[in-house]
């Protein structure tokens, strides 16, 4: 089984410019990501795609995989299955899992591989899945950059949101979820995916995953037993610094 990580990372983020450089406890972002996904004994590769020279050279000169993708994509997904091809082509194999591991989840845990890519495993009609975290207080609830996610009774997603979602009036005894963005896909998919034309609330919520909804799929949500806060906006930095100065990784 091949298993290629993905990590899509671009300096033009609108509500952050520059972030996957952005230091953390010393080290660029991406940096962290890239070691952390790396450290997982289930992948067969890891590399990071990016339309920034900048970001290239660094992981490069950190001994890590990178890959030059157009810098026109408007979808980390679509960034990623340009990439997949590109080293399927090099390497002269074909990848049979795709995990897209977001370049602003700097507290990945290589354990959170295992959590996402081994239902997968277990199961080949799953398709696609994304991990699932708990929100903890009404600030997250209420970030519009926390994506918000509801699931059916079979752990499949209904819906995501940058809304808080369910109503909250309506949740004192339902927990309330988000994504967490490791997205494992298979290969086939993720190009099937990419092939789909986007869909309106694709890009009312700006969620690559409701692409997926849309057009009547599934994405299965698995729970994950690590803590992780995305970078989303430069406030987001003291908080995940300060959560990995003492996590176990």
């Amino acid at each position: 089984m091949n298993i290629l990580a993905l990590i899509p990372a671009r300096m033009g983020s609108s509500r952050f410019p520059g972030k996957p450089m952005a230091k953390i406890l010393g080290k660029p972002m991406i940096g962290h990501v890239y070691e952390r996904v790396s450290k997982s004994p289930l992948l067969s590769m890891t590399a990071v795609a990016t339309c920034d020279q900048e970001i290239y050279d660094y992981i490069i000169s950190i001994g890590g995989n990178a890959v030059m993708t157009a810098d026109t994509y408007e979808r980390a997904s679509d960034r990623c299955a340009e990439a997949l091809l590109k080293l399927e082509e090099a390497n002269n194999l074909t990848y049979d899992i795709v995990v897209m591991v977001q370049g602003d989840e700097p507290m990945t845990h290589p354990d959170m591989i295992n959590e996402a890519v081994q239902p997968m495993l277990n199961d080949p009609s799953i398709k696609v899945v994304n991990l699932l975290g708990i929100i903890k207080d009404t600030a997250e609830f209420e970030d519009r950059n926390c994506i918000k996610v509801v699931c059916d009774v079979n752990s499949d997603a209904l819906y995501f949101s940058r809304e808080p979602i369910p109503t909250a009036s309506k949740i004192s005894h339902i927990s309330m979820f988000k994504q967490v963005c490791i997205i494992p896909f298979t290969r086939n998919f993720l190009i099937e995916y990419t092939n789909l034309p986007p869909t309106p609330l694709e890009e009312a919520e700006c969620v690559d995953m409701m692409r997926v909804l849309e057009y009547g799929m599934k994405v299965r949500m698995i729970p994950t037993s690590h803590n992780s806060y995305a970078v989303d906006v430069p406030e987001d930095l003291l908080r995940v610094e300060e959560a990995m100065s003492s996590d176990d990784f």
